[in-house]
């Protein structure tokens, strides 16, 4: 699109269109008419906007450098409140007689900031959590001020975990322990005996029913957590047999992380409300139906079933589900359970933005090419050279193959000894020059062959960016998550550049060359120029979910910095909270070295170095002084 917009005025809404901000930003990312991407706090509704390039001036003057995680704690206040007002509304209009209880899994961003603004806010809906591990019900329970909101418990349990359930139980919260193993039950049981406790037990079922996507494998008969139906019915004999079957309330089933077709999700619902069904006919009190998560985001904007969008409204989604529990109860004249969901992704997604700057960009170059042919050249670099002559429309695969062809015999010849060095890079600028006219001519054809459509990929620039990829994007390298990335300002000027993003890591893996596309992704992406001194700033976006807790240490890059912002109705914001980045210390200290020890070392070897006359007493304190400072420093490059 910017190539064929590179003769005309360019626009805002061209950069609009181009990157898909209205699409995938849910009313939360548009374009001013400066060029700069604003953050719009309480959605399309409300002419409140904040600047991200003036949020990037005030990260600045206080001291923070790029990169740096950018919390909006108004979006995540506004999903949960989006979440439970849809299904209210599906609620009162189907008449349905339970009530809706969503609750948050801490696995998909388990910082304690996040934690804390759910609990607080999601108070006045009993928005509640959902915990897997001792750690994370013990950080629940510190964070959960409602004793009406659900505190779900997956995931294994020893009786560690069991205890610290049942204390909160003691304590008034409504803690329920999901069965994901059979075995778990005689534990739950027993413990609660010794404490003196009713506990509440729910069933994790594998249902038949699977999604789609990257995480289809969470559901279906062969998933890895979770009872079969004989499992459950042995559970309900058993609970029977001690006369607790009263303590059975939850049926919980999970189809995976990011259901993109709204089929998927209402055929697992309809399954999982006739399991639910029958325990109600055993005699189990029951009371809750968890759906798991699955409400996916639409991180390109197409409104597909692709892996990346969702083709279903937040709306249907809700309709979709309450009106199938609905229909299968009412079948048998039972009562209306209270529906339970853990949208987690879509919970925290919109709510965080990596920002980060462009250190430097590597371009294919235009080398010197003479403009006649030098004497007494190897053959074929005879015959590129005049490919490079002769290229024109007409003849444009042709030199395309024989651009191939030549260069691959030169390097060929080169290995053997029979080109010298000057020569190949002849080869190279001549190769080099023929791929850009014909990416300059392929266009104009009317059919592009096949084996020309990734022209532009091999002539994009690598524009290297100041973050690492396995740190602050690993959906990015580990299983190809795209994310909305773009720059946040300059959009009143035409990004004539195609380009892929490294990190600087310094490892192939390290880099993004997939984009969002509404036909599915594409492998550049279309970026400004760099002015000379000026600073580029990049924003990838949606990435609440998951990227926080999932990062890896690679070349030891740790944590970024990290900044909360919270916007006012009158325009006015705060930046609420500052989370300094891991320095160099702290990410040795992740790997076992001790920074007191490594200064210890280091002046060691400077004494040695003092004494071995390379470097003078004075330049000894200077080093050493060198290396303080190093180890306080931020991990990622400081300007």
């Amino acid at each position: 699109m910017a190539k064929q917009k590179a003769l005309t005025q360019w626009s805002i809404e061209d950069s609009a269109e181009l990157y898909g901000i209205r699409n995938w930003g849910a009313g939360y990312f548009d374009v001013t008419s400066d060029g700069d991407v604003a953050v719009h706090p309480f959605g399309s509704g409300s002419n409140v906007a904040v600047s991200i390039p003036e949020l990037i001036r005030g990260l600045k003057e206080r001291g923070l450098d790029l990169p740096v995680l950018l919390r909006i704690e108004n979006i995540l206040d506004s999903q949960i409140s989006t979440l439970h007002e849809s299904f209210r509304k599906a609620i009162a209009n189907l008449g349905f007689k339970g009530e809706y209880r969503g609750i948050f899994p801490i696995k998909v961003n388990q910082q304690q900031q996040v934690l804390e603004e759910i609990a607080n806010f999601g108070s006045r809906y009993h928005h509640g959590l959902e915990v897997g591990s001792k750690a994370e019900l013990i950080a629940a329970i510190s964070q959960m001020r409602d004793y009406e909101a659900c505190l779900v418990c997956n995931g294994y349990k020893d009786e560690e975990f069991i205890d610290l359930g049942l204390h909160a139980m003691r304590m008034g919260f409504n803690c329920i322990f999901v069965l994901e193993m059979p075995w778990e039950l005689s534990s739950i049981l027993s413990r609660a005996e010794q404490l003196g406790v009713d506990p509440q037990i729910g069933v994790r079922v594998k249902l038949a029913a699977k999604g789609s996507g990257h995480w289809a494998e969470s559901g279906g008969e062969r998933s890895s957590f979770g009872l079969s139906l004989s499992q459950i019915m042995d559970v309900v004999d058993t609970l029977r047999s001690m006369d607790k079957l009263h303590c059975l309330k939850l049926l919980h089933y999970h189809l995976g992380s990011q259901i993109p077709n709204i089929r998927d999700i209402r055929t697992a619902v309809q399954e999982a409300s006739r399991v639910y069904a029958e325990l109600v006919a055993e005699g189990a009190a029951m009371g809750y139906i968890d759906l798991g998560g699955g409400l996916a985001v639409d991180y390109d904007g197409s409104h597909t079933n692709y892996v990346s969008s969702r083709n279903y409204t937040l709306d249907e989604y809700c309709t979709d589900i309450v009106e199938a529990v609905m229909t299968t109860l009412d079948a048998r004249g039972m009562p209306h359970p209270h529906i339970i969901t853990e949208s987690g992704r879509a919970t925290v997604a919109y709510y965080s933005a990596l920002l980060f700057n462009i250190l430097d960009v590597s371009t294919v170059e235009d080398g010197r090419i003479p403009s006649e042919m030098p004497a007494d050249l190897p053959e074929p670099i005879k015959n590129l050279f005049e490919a490079h002559r002769s290229l024109s429309l007409r003849n444009v695969q042709e030199c395309y193959n024989d651009a191939l062809y030549y260069r691959d015999e030169t390097r060929r010849m080169f290995l053997d000894g029979r080109v010298s060095l000057r020569e190949r890079t002849l080869c190279d600028n001549l190769f080099w020059g023929i791929i850009k006219g014909v990416a300059a001519l392929k266009d104009q054809l009317k059919h592009i062959p096949k084996d020309m459509e990734e022209i532009d990929v091999a002539l994009a620039d690598i524009y290297y960016a100041n973050f690492s990829v396995f740190q602050s994007l690993p959906d990015a390298w580990a299983i190809d998550q795209l994310f909305p990335i773009m720059p946040v300002h300059r959009l009143n000027e035409l990004p004539s550049r195609q380009a892929i993003i490294s990190d600087i890591t310094c490892d192939s893996d390290g880099k993004i060359d997939q984009f969002i596309d509404p036909q599915g992704k594409k492998r550049v992406l279309d970026l400004h120029p760099m002015n000379n001194g000026d600073d580029y700033y990049l924003g990838a976006f949606l990435v609440g979910a998951y990227q926080e807790t999932l990062g890896d240490l690679h070349n030891l890059f740790g944590d970024t910095n990290v900044v909360s912002v919270r916007v006012y109705p009158d325009g006015s914001y705060e930046f609420v909270r500052e989370i300094q980045g891991d320095t160099v210390a702290e990410l040795l200290e992740y790997v076992e070295y001790e920074p007191r020890r490594i200064m210890e070392d280091l002046r060691s070897l400077a004494e040695q170095a003092v004494r071995s006359g390379r470097i003078s007493p004075a330049e000894r304190f200077s080093i050493l002084q060198a290396f303080e400072l190093g180890l306080r420093g931020y991990t990622y490059f400081e300007s």
